[in-house]
């Protein structure tokens, strides 16, 4: 409700989009999902996104595109590609290594975050840059997942039980944002989620006056088959307009 870590104004709502919700229920089998989404924004598309991943057994592990198209993609190039591996158990998702390479036209930005038993313990960036005062401190970061991994354990397909269960935790390296989803609404065969992103530390107190809270809708339909629940919609206000990322 993607992501934040995948930077730049597209990243920044898409992940305000779609780190919205991770399924914290346990999978009762292993999975390989493939998920092309396009992000609007205004009503008009200005970007795509695509996440390969899987979990097998006690890991995960996923890659993930964000870039501009359309109009947008004509006037300003961005392209965020990330990657991230982890562990897997009693359906809770821990990281262990997110790589994330980000560009803006000519320039590009490596970003990397190890972690230890659930806690970052080297956050790098190159090039890299002058640290701020507002940045978060990683080492009290302990339990909270990177951007890709939300992105990942939200728009992968559920089981009905899993649908819209979520109160976690997100750090992408410099700030520390939290996303809470209400219990979930049965519409038909649908499912429906109410959800608030929130920004939490390593945010300007402009960037917090002009928005803090980020409330969103999460649609589920069943998958083609009936057998489970998957993402078509996740709808949003950003910073930028009203928001919505819709299954291709």
């Amino acid at each position: 409700m993607m992501l934040s870590s995948f930077k730049g104004r597209l990243g920044a709502a898409a992940i305000a989009i779609g780190a919205a919700m991770m399924a914290a229920s346990p999978l009762l089998a292993d999975q390989k999902d493939r998920i092309q989404f396009d992000v609007e924004l205004k009503g008009l598309k200005a970007g795509r996104l695509t996440i390969n991943g899987k979990i097998e057994g006690a890991s995960y592990g996923a890659n993930g595109t964000l870039e501009t198209t359309g109009l947008l993609g004509a006037l300003k190039k961005l392209r965020h590609d990330a990657s991230v591996a982890g562990n897997f158990k009693a359906g809770a998702f821990t990281p262990l290594s997110y790589n994330q390479t980000s560009e803006r036209g000519d320039k590009k930005v490596d970003h990397v975050i190890v972690y230890q038993a659930g806690t970052p313990v080297s956050v790098s960036r190159n090039p890299p840059r002058t640290p701020r005062d507002l940045d978060v401190d990683p080492a009290k970061q302990t339990g909270t997942i990177d951007p890709l991994t939300a992105l990942y354990a939200v728009l992968r397909d559920v089981d009905r039980g899993e649908a819209c269960k979520l109160d976690v935790k997100l750090y992408d390296g410099s700030k520390r944002t939290q996303v809470k989803l209400e219990p979930a609404q049965s519409k038909g065969a649908n499912v429906i989620c109410a959800g608030e992103y929130r920004r939490l530390e390593g945010f300007s107190a402009k960037d917090m006056d002009e928005k803090s809270r980020f409330p969103f809708t999460l649609t589920y339909a069943p998958t083609p088959d009936g057998a489970r629940l998957q993402v078509i919609e996740i709808a949003t206000d950003t910073i930028y307009g009203k928001g919505r990322l819709k299954r291709r």
